[in-house]
Order: C-alpha cells, then structure tokens, then sequence
C-alpha cells in the first residue's frame, strides 16, 4: 500500500529503519527509510512514452488529454517533498520532476469536489480536488534526476507527497472529476478516504 496497485503488510511493529533526524518532524507512526520500498499487487504495466497519454474528464462528460511530447511541453517544477507509506516508513528529501496539476487544469472548466485517478493496470484512488491544486500535486516523470523506473509508476505517476503515498498512483492515466466522492480500490477494501499521515488516517473511520 506504499504506493498505487501495492498491497499493504499488515500494520503491525517490526519495520526497523533509523530514528527521526534531529529536528525533523515525522508523522505519527512512521519511521525513517533511506530505501525505496515497492510493494505490488500484480505485474508492472508495459508503458512507454511513446503510448501514455493522460486524459481528463469532467463531470460534464467534456475530455482533455495530454501526450508525453505534450507533457515535456508544459512548464516543469523540481519539488523536493517527504513521503509517507501507510506501511509506515516515510523518506525524506525525494527529489522528482513533473508538471503540476494547477497547470493541467487551468484551463479545464469544473466545479467537481472530487476527482477518481486511474491507472494503466486498472488501479483506482479517489481524492479531493482541492488536495490536487495549489502546489499540492504533480505529474511526475523523473526521481533522482533520472527517467522514473516502472517499478515506481513509469513513465508517469501521480504525486501528491501530503497524503499516504497510495494516494500517488502510480502509471496514472486518467483523472475522472466528480460532483460526489466514490472510493477507489483500497478504500473499497476499508482504508480511509483521504490519507492524512499526520492525522493516521489509515482505515475508514480513523
């Protein structure tokens, strides 16, 4: 569950990474992870640049998609974001490249709350819209200045570092915006709605 089609361990101790850095705040629960854990639910989706493509739909049924030579086209932020796996390892200071969903939105007329993220594999997640704007959220392509590996979601995963790292699906394709909120595949199966790692907001009704 640390990332989109992965299947969450159970929630229990034994995980042993290094303590807090001095100084650094950590939700509750977590430990620190210099690694990069994945955790999949099935096979890695064989999808190429020159075959992705990410289309937006409203809840007037109105379309906008974007290939990869568009994406590359768009401007291009830098975040450097923490991380946080409900399977509760958190990593600082990743360092990603990608498009950010203010910009690939603005122009995308919608009053949804609401938005289900699908990806090649056919993995869903649902999350507010307003948890996808304002600097919160990204296309990303590249980790560690290098193209994404498709074990991580290549050639494109969705990133939004201030929620459980479910919420950042990988190999996305699609952002579906809607009026009311529907679960997608792990909150079908009791994990919660949002995924607030400073609050725990692991399971349904936490």
């Amino acid at each position: 569950m640390t990332e989109p089609s992965e299947v969450p361990p159970a929630l229990t101790p034994g995980f042993h990474g290094r303590p807090r850095p001095d100084g650094v705040a950590l939700p509750p629960g977590q430990y620190v992870e210099d690694g990069f854990p994945v955790l999949s639910a099935g096979p890695t989706p064989n999808v190429g640049a020159a075959t992705w493509s990410l289309t937006v739909t409203t809840e007037a049924g109105a379309s906008t998609s974007w290939t990869w030579a568009d994406l590359m086209a768009l401007p291009q932020e830098t975040p450097t974001v923490d991380i946080h796996c409900v399977t509760r390892w958190s990593k600082f200071g990743t360092r990603w490249k990608g498009v950010s969903l203010d910009v690939l939105l603005a122009d995308v007329e919608s009053t949804a709350d609401f938005a289900m993220v699908g990806s090649y594999g056919g993995y869903t997640t649902n999350l507010p819209v307003a948890d996808l704007l304002g600097g919160k959220a990204w296309i990303a392509h590249t980790f560690d200045g290098k193209p994404l590996h498709p074990e991580h979601g290549g050639p494109a995963r969705l990133l939004v570092p201030h929620l459980y790292f479910w919420k950042s699906a990988k190999w996305v394709r699609s952002l579906t915006l809607m009026p009311t909120d529907k679960p997608g595949f792990w909150e079908r199966l009791g994990y919660h709605d949002l995924g607030d790692p400073w609050r725990e907001q692991r399971y349904q009704g936490d």
